[in-house]
């Protein structure tokens, strides 16, 4: 039997160029998702130069991969925002790694670094055809509200208020494994 290599979820440099390469899949897929056939390569290159990502970095923000050995399944991104709010932005899932969970524990983990970056608030938007997205926010205890943005291909708009009590994450074999929880093995 072939061992099952555990996810780990852990930050980047927004200009890595895995950060690079997972950004450009996720706008092929969101831009095709959007135009519902394949996006061209001028579609993707003006939604990357329309959304800049060099502020996923701390202080301004934050960026996770999530890899599996040397492949990166997805990632999931905050700015830091005044009066301690984090928008959330490029969450994205491999479509080979879907349904199994790994955007859950992305925004997971997320919001545990949110907190250690003094962030009280999480606030996002999304549109109508990304219904597995709107669903997970749904489940992770977003609310969703009025526009907090003038985003033209944004059609909702969520928030979430952070709690200090979030629990640590649970050591599955097949689940991913934080900076925290590698940190806290090792001990």
């Amino acid at each position: 039997m072939v061992p099952v290599l555990p996810i780990v979820i852990s930050a980047t440099a927004p200009t890595s160029a895995e950060a690079q390469e997972v950004s450009t899949r996720y706008y092929e897929d969101l831009v095709g998702r959007y135009h519902q056939r394949p996006a061209t390569r001028e579609e993707v290159l003006d939604a990357e130069a329309s959304y800049p990502h060099e502020d996923l970095a701390p202080p301004t923000g934050i960026l996770l991969l999530a890899r599996q050995g040397l492949s990166v399944l997805g990632c999931a991104g905050m700015r830091v925002r005044p009066d301690a709010i984090g928008e959330v932005t490029r969450v994205f899932v491999e479509s080979a790694a879907r349904g199994r969970g790994l955007g859950r524990l992305l925004m997971e983990e997320l919001e545990r670094k949110s907190l250690e970056m003094g962030i009280r608030t999480l606030r996002l938007d999304t549109r109508t055809d990304l219904i597995e997205a709107r669903g997970l926010y749904l489940s992770l205890g977003f609310v969703e509200g009025e526009a907090h943005n003038a985003d033209p291909y944004a059609n909702h708009w969520f928030r979430k208020e952070l709690s200090v009590n979030i629990a640590p994450r649970a050591e599955f074999p097949s689940r991913p494994e934080s900076d925290r929880s590698r940190k806290n093995a090792a001990r």
